[in-house]
């Protein structure tokens, strides 16, 4: 599933990046890369994501939010 799919208060462990080289760079960059738990702290598209990756909290655009592909836990 991507990460668009989850709500405020989930989490889920990152399984893919979809994207180019550097979008998979960027992402790796702020922490978010496969085998990373991550949670949703702010959801409300199609506006920015704020997401927590261990103690950093991390705003993305929900464009670069569906190129994450996530495993709900």
């Amino acid at each position: 599933m991507l990460l668009t799919a989850l709500r405020e208060g989930e989490e889920g462990v990152v399984v893919d990046i979809l994207g180019s080289p550097n979008v998979r760079a960027r992402l790796i960059a702020l922490g978010i890369a496969p085998g990373v738990r991550i949670r949703v702290i702010k959801a409300q598209g199609p506006g920015p994501m704020i997401i927590a990756v261990g103690a950093l909290r991390v705003a993305i655009g929900w464009g670069i939010a569906n190129k994450i592909v996530v495993r709900r836990v």
